[in-house]
Protein backbone atom coordinates (compact mmCIF):
# COMPACT_ATOMS: atom_id res chain seq x y z
CA UNK A 1 0.00 0.00 0.00
CA UNK A 2 1.36 3.53 -0.74
CA UNK A 3 1.42 6.49 1.37
CA UNK A 4 -0.99 9.40 0.65
CA UNK A 5 0.74 12.59 0.17
CA UNK A 6 -0.74 16.08 -0.51
CA UNK A 7 1.13 19.38 -0.11
CA UNK A 8 -0.31 22.70 1.24
CA UNK A 9 -1.70 24.97 -0.70
CA UNK A 10 -2.84 28.67 -0.40
CA UNK A 11 -4.67 30.51 -2.68
CA UNK A 12 -8.46 31.37 -3.53
CA UNK A 13 -8.86 28.55 -1.03
CA UNK A 14 -6.61 26.68 1.49
CA UNK A 15 -5.76 23.14 1.09
CA UNK A 16 -4.49 21.37 3.98
CA UNK A 17 -1.19 19.31 4.05
CA UNK A 18 -2.07 15.85 4.25
CA UNK A 19 0.24 13.00 5.07
CA UNK A 20 -0.93 9.47 5.27
CA UNK A 21 1.55 6.74 6.22
CA UNK A 22 0.83 3.41 5.68
CA UNK A 23 4.08 1.53 6.84
CA UNK A 24 4.03 3.97 10.51
CA UNK A 25 -0.40 4.19 10.81
CA UNK A 26 0.43 7.76 11.26
CA UNK A 27 -1.65 10.19 9.56
CA UNK A 28 -1.74 13.77 9.79
CA UNK A 29 -4.09 16.66 8.54
CA UNK A 30 -2.65 20.12 9.15
CA UNK A 31 -2.90 23.38 7.81
CA UNK A 32 -5.75 25.15 6.49
CA UNK A 33 -9.20 23.45 5.08
CA UNK A 34 -11.38 26.26 3.13
CA UNK A 35 -12.20 24.05 -0.25
CA UNK A 36 -13.78 25.02 -3.37
CA UNK A 37 -15.27 21.00 -2.89
CA UNK A 38 -14.52 19.60 0.32
CA UNK A 39 -16.01 16.16 -0.79
CA UNK A 40 -14.02 15.34 -3.94
CA UNK A 41 -10.85 16.26 -1.76
CA UNK A 42 -11.30 14.21 1.17
CA UNK A 43 -12.81 11.24 -0.92
CA UNK A 44 -9.29 9.90 -1.51
CA UNK A 45 -8.37 10.41 2.29
CA UNK A 46 -11.29 8.26 3.10
CA UNK A 47 -10.61 5.72 0.18
CA UNK A 48 -7.33 5.36 1.64
CA UNK A 49 -8.78 4.71 5.21
CA UNK A 50 -10.68 2.11 4.04
CA UNK A 51 -7.88 0.68 2.02
CA UNK A 52 -5.48 0.96 5.16
CA UNK A 53 -8.07 -0.72 7.65
CA UNK A 54 -8.68 -3.77 4.94
CA UNK A 55 -5.39 -4.50 4.09
CA UNK A 56 -3.07 -3.40 6.91
CA UNK A 57 -5.04 -3.59 9.78
CA UNK A 58 -2.59 -2.06 12.05
CA UNK A 59 -2.97 0.84 14.24
CA UNK A 60 -3.55 3.84 13.33
CA UNK A 61 -2.82 7.22 14.57
CA UNK A 62 -4.60 10.27 13.36
CA UNK A 63 -3.22 13.75 13.89
CA UNK A 64 -4.76 17.20 13.26
CA UNK A 65 -3.52 20.50 13.39
CA UNK A 66 -5.76 22.69 11.23
CA UNK A 67 -5.59 26.42 12.29
CA UNK A 68 -9.06 26.96 9.95
CA UNK A 69 -11.45 25.02 8.69
CA UNK A 70 -14.54 25.64 7.32
CA UNK A 71 -18.35 23.84 7.61
CA UNK A 72 -18.04 21.33 4.86
CA UNK A 73 -14.42 20.00 5.98
CA UNK A 74 -15.69 19.89 9.24
CA UNK A 75 -18.99 17.02 7.67
CA UNK A 76 -15.58 15.53 5.97
CA UNK A 77 -13.64 15.28 8.92
CA UNK A 78 -16.22 13.64 10.94
CA UNK A 79 -16.72 11.16 8.18
CA UNK A 80 -13.14 10.18 8.48
CA UNK A 81 -14.28 9.88 12.06
CA UNK A 82 -16.89 7.81 11.88
CA UNK A 83 -15.28 5.34 9.52
CA UNK A 84 -12.46 5.27 12.46
CA UNK A 85 -15.07 4.21 14.55
CA UNK A 86 -15.98 1.61 12.35
CA UNK A 87 -12.83 0.23 12.61
CA UNK A 88 -12.25 0.33 16.21
CA UNK A 89 -15.28 -1.23 16.49
CA UNK A 90 -13.82 -4.30 14.74
CA UNK A 91 -11.03 -4.33 17.15
CA UNK A 92 -8.64 -1.83 15.27
CA UNK A 93 -6.43 0.09 17.35
CA UNK A 94 -7.15 3.84 16.87
CA UNK A 95 -5.80 7.07 18.44
CA UNK A 96 -6.69 10.90 17.02
CA UNK A 97 -4.98 13.62 18.62
CA UNK A 98 -5.79 17.19 17.68
CA UNK A 99 -3.52 19.71 18.25
CA UNK A 100 -4.63 23.28 19.43
CA UNK A 101 -2.74 26.56 20.34
CA UNK A 102 -3.09 27.41 23.56
CA UNK A 103 -4.88 30.92 22.53
CA UNK A 104 -7.45 28.67 21.02
CA UNK A 105 -8.07 26.00 23.40
CA UNK A 106 -11.30 26.46 24.65
CA UNK A 107 -12.95 26.99 21.54
CA UNK A 108 -11.43 23.95 19.91
CA UNK A 109 -12.30 21.72 23.35
CA UNK A 110 -15.90 22.61 22.81
CA UNK A 111 -15.61 21.55 19.18
CA UNK A 112 -13.39 18.47 19.83
CA UNK A 113 -16.50 17.77 22.36
CA UNK A 114 -19.03 17.68 19.60
CA UNK A 115 -17.12 15.52 17.61
CA UNK A 116 -16.07 13.43 20.69
CA UNK A 117 -20.46 12.92 20.64
CA UNK A 118 -20.99 12.90 16.85
CA UNK A 119 -18.50 10.00 16.07
CA UNK A 120 -18.33 8.40 19.76
CA UNK A 121 -14.87 8.42 18.84
CA UNK A 122 -12.16 9.43 21.85
CA UNK A 123 -9.88 12.45 20.76
CA UNK A 124 -6.85 13.63 22.82
CA UNK A 125 -6.57 17.35 22.81
CA UNK A 126 -2.99 18.86 22.61
CA UNK A 127 -2.28 22.39 23.64
CA UNK A 128 0.86 23.96 22.10
CA UNK A 129 2.41 27.04 21.79
CA UNK A 130 3.15 29.25 18.82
Amino acid sequence: MENLHIQAEIGNYYIPKIDFNAETGVCSISGKSFLEDTTEFYLPLLEWLDQFFREENKPIELNIKLTYYNTSSSRSILDIFDLLKLYEEKGGQVEVNWYSRDIDVEIIQEEVEDYMDESDLDINLVTYTD
